[in-house]
């Protein structure tokens, strides 16, 4: 009888029960950005080392990122501008990922546009000069896929879906926060997006993105976000009513785990939409009223003339397809809320805050 002995070597052993980014370097680009921070801290305690591009690695908006598990070994923040080619390429050397998340956040059309596909250009072409670059991970969004007016009422969102460019050109973005005479962020994320997925396939760059709605959840960074304010104002007394609308939600930190997921599952391909629920804002302020009755939600819509708007049906099945369990959009908000509180950007009104969220539902 022949007897094998199988050797186990100590290394091997060792590399087996090491964090899934182990050797591993990675640059998040706009690094102290909302889905940043928060996709920088879930890559550090993967074990991956982040170059984070910043404006200004010194600034001490930036401290909340270096006070993160892991940022004193492994965050080297890189002072980089989006529209400066040698600052980009400078921070993507030697990185195995890219994770492009920095973009204006503007319906002017001359800092948002411009900025956003060439920044986008910039970067997939880094990571093709680079020679180490396995894939990247570009963060675009809700805008780039719904503002299509030829849309039925029954046709599920996916990701098929792209917005109508002339449209976004004609229409006001008031969806989200603002007012204004032309949709410019919409339509600079859109043609950002399509110029990503050019270079890419020209650059023989493996590019995959992520699409988030309207982010929610609990804020790394010390200042508000627009996103947070669309929540703050319903509860500080500045919106005395809701809008007649409807919008898709999504929590943060599962956008940085979607970002990555999609970064580590080999087989992921193409675009991702990143979202939990279609909620009309009545249901929104349900919630917020519901889990926070000592604030003053508002309780009348804006809009009594016409009909009630309906959400348009979305699919998440790619990114559930990959594991990603969504973050139940009540556990979000009341997420959120205390997140203001504790960054005192909210007074704390009252200490009775239901601590179970379970039957809190729009």
């Amino acid at each position: 009888m022949t007897v094998v002995v199988v050797v186990v070597d100590d290394a091997v052993a060792q590399q087996q029960q090491l964090p899934p980014g182990h050797g591993q370097t990675v640059c998040v680009t706009g690094a102290a950005g909302y889905i940043a921070s928060w996709l920088v801290k879930l890559l550090l305690e993967r074990g991956y080392t982040v170059k984070g591009t910043v404006r200004n690695p010194d600034d001490p908006k930036n401290a909340h990122l270096k006070a993160l598990d892991g940022a004193a070994e492994r965050l080297v923040l890189c002072k980089a501008d989006l529209l400066d080619y040698d600052s980009i390429s400078a921070a993507v050397d030697g990185c195995h990922g890219v994770f492009h998340t920095a973009s204006p956040v503007t319906d002017d059309p001359e800092q948002m546009v411009e900025p956003a596909v060439r920044g986008t250009e910039y970067v997939i072409k880094a990571a093709a000069d680079a020679g180490t670059v396995r894939r990247v991970v570009f963060t675009s969004s809700i805008g780039a896929v719904t503002m299509d007016p030829n849309r039925g009422p029954d046709v599920v969102v996916d990701e098929s879906c792209w917005s109508d460019l002339e449209h976004c050109k004609k229409t006001k973005w008031a969806t989200i926060f603002l007012s204004t005479d032309q949709n410019w962020y919409c339509y600079g994320k859109a043609v950002a997006e399509q110029a990503a997925c050019k270079v890419a396939k020209e650059r023989g760059v493996d590019l995959v993105v992520v699409n988030p709605v309207l982010v929610v959840g609990p804020l790394l960074q010390p200042t508000v976000n627009a996103s947070a304010v669309h929540i703050l104002k319903y509860l500080d007394g500045s919106a005395k009513k809701y809008t007649n609308a409807v919008q898709a939600y999504v929590d943060v930190r599962d956008v940085a785990a979607a970002h990555v997921l999609v970064f580590e599952s080999p087989g992921a391909s193409g675009r991702y939409l990143c979202a939990e629920r279609v909620l009309h804002r009545e249901d929104v302020v349900h919630i917020l009223g519901k889990l926070f009755p000592e604030y003053p939600v508002p309780t009348r819509c804006s809009d009594e003339v016409n009909p009630r708007k309906q959400p348009y049906k979305m699919s998440n099945k790619k990114l559930q397809d990959l594991g990603l369990q969504f973050i139940p959009v009540s556990d979000s908000l009341y997420a959120t809320v205390k997140s203001l509180q504790v960054k005192g950007h909210l007074p704390v009104l009252s200490k009775d805050i239901p601590a179970e969220l379970n039957g809190v539902t729009a």
